[in-house]
C-alpha cells in the first residue's frame, strides 16, 4: 500500500498540474497487479469461496478509484468535484478471446512457483519479461454500459475516475439482461472506447516510458515523436503485444474514429506532451514516422492554432 500510496500521489501531482492549466479530465487506469493480488487471496479462503473475476474487477475498480480520488481532491482546486464511478463494460460472451487467454494480471512469478500455481489453480501461464504471469480471457469492449450518467457529470464540470481496469466485464443474456462475466477487459482499448463516448478531444495514455519505442531493447531503439495512424499501424508486429501494442492500436482506432489526435509518453512529462514536445503524437494530419532526438523535440503543429478545450486519460 505504501508503494501505491506514491505512485497515486505522483499521478495526482501531474494531474493537479493539467487541472490549473484549465484542461478537463476523464480518468481511467489499470488494475491488473491489484485484480490478480485479490484473486490469490480469494483463492486463498475457504473451498468454493473464490470471487469470480468480473467480481474483483469491481473491488479492485473502488479499491483504485478511492485512493486516486482522495488524492486528487487533495491537489485540485478547492471547491473541484472528484466522483469514482464503477463502471460495466459490455462485451460479446462468444468473443473468441474466451478460448485464448492472453492478459495478464497479477504478479511476476519465478518459473518454479508458476508451474506450481499453474498445477494448483489450472491458470494458464505465460513468459512476461524474466519472470511468469497468469493470463486470462480479454473479450474486446463494445459499450460503456453507464456512459449516460458519465457524460452527465462530465457537462457538470466533475473529474470523473471511471472504467477503471477496462471496467466490470458484463454480457446480455438471452433475455436482454446483464451478466457479469470471467474476464479482464484490456484497459486500453476500453479507454479509447470511453474516450469516443464521451467526445474528448484528446487521448492521453500515460505510462512508465517516454514514449512509443522502436527497436525497444536494440542498439537502434529510437522514441517515436509523431506520425499518423497508418503509419503507426504499419509497425504493429513491432509493439509487444501485451504491454505497448493494446495503446498503439487504442491510440490509432480514437484518432481514425474520430479526427482527434492521441498521445501516449510518461506520467511525468504530461505536460509537455500536452504541448507537443514530448512523448509520442499520433495525429489525423501525421504522415510518416519522425523520431525524437535530445536536441530537436519538435511541439505538435496542432497545439499552435489554441490547444485543447478538455483532455482525456
Amino acid at each position: 500500500m505504501e508503494n501505491q500510496q506514491k505512485a497515486i500521489l505522483s499521478a495526482a501531482r501531474a494531474l493537479a498540474d493539467a487541472v490549473y492549466a484549465g484542461h478537463h479530465l476523464v480518468i481511467t487506469h489499470g488494475n491488473g497487479p491489484q485484480v490478480g493480488l485479490l484473486a490469490l487471496q480469494s483463492q486463498a479462503g475457504p473451498a468454493g469461496g473464490a470471487m469470480p473475476l468480473d467480481v474483483l474487477g469491481a473491488q479492485s475498480e473502488g479499491w483504485i478509484g478511492y485512493v486516486l480520488e482522495l488524492a486528487l481532491s487533495n491537489a485540485f482546486p478547492e471547491g473541484a468535484a472528484v466522483v469514482t464511478v464503477l463502471t460495466q463494460t459490455l462485451v460479446d460472451g462468444n468473443d473468441p478471446a474466451f478460448a485464448r487467454p492472453v492478459k495478464p494480471i497479477g504478479p511476476v512469478y519465478e518459473e518454479e512457483a508458476a508451474q506450481r500455481l499453474q498445477a494448483l489453480q489450472k491458470w494458464p501461464m505465460v513468459k512476461d519479461g524474466k519472470g511468469w504471469r497468469r493470463v486470462v480471457a480479454s473479450p474486446k469492449p463494445l459499450g460503456i454500459v453507464e456512459i449516460l450518467s458519465i457524460k452527465r457529470l462530465i457537462n457538470s464540470g466533475v473529474t470523473v475516475i471511471c472504467a477503471g481496469g477496462g471496467g466490470i466485464p458484463v454480457r446480455a443474456g438471452a433475455d436482454g439482461k446483464l451478466v457479469g462475466v470471467e474476464a479482464v477487459v484490456d484497459k486500453d482499448l476500453t479507454g479509447a472506447l470511453l474516450a469516443r463516448q464521451a467526445e474528448a478531444d484528446f487521448f492521453v495514455m500515460l505510462t512508465d516510458v517516454p514514449g512509443v519505442y522502436l527497436d525497444y531493447g536494440g542498439k537502434e531503439q529510437r522514441i517515436i515523436a509523431s506520425g499518423g495512424p497508418k503509419a503507426m499501424l504499419a509497425h504493429a508486429a513491432a509493439f509487444q503485444a501485451g504491454s505497448m501494442g493494446p495503446k498503439v492500436e487504442a491510440a490509432c482506432a480514437f484518432v481514425q474514429e474520430t479526427g482527434q489526435p492521441a498521445a501516449i509518453g510518461a506520467l511525468a512529462d504530461l505536460t509537455e506532451i500536452i504541448a507537443g514536445r514530448r512523448g509520442t503524437q499520433i495525429s489525423p494530419q501525421g504522415g510518416k514516422i519522425s523520431f525524437h532526438y535530445p536536441d530537436a523535440v519538435e511541439p505538435r503543429s496542432t497545439n499552435a492554432a489554441g490547444g485543447f478545450a478538455k483532455l482525456y486519460f
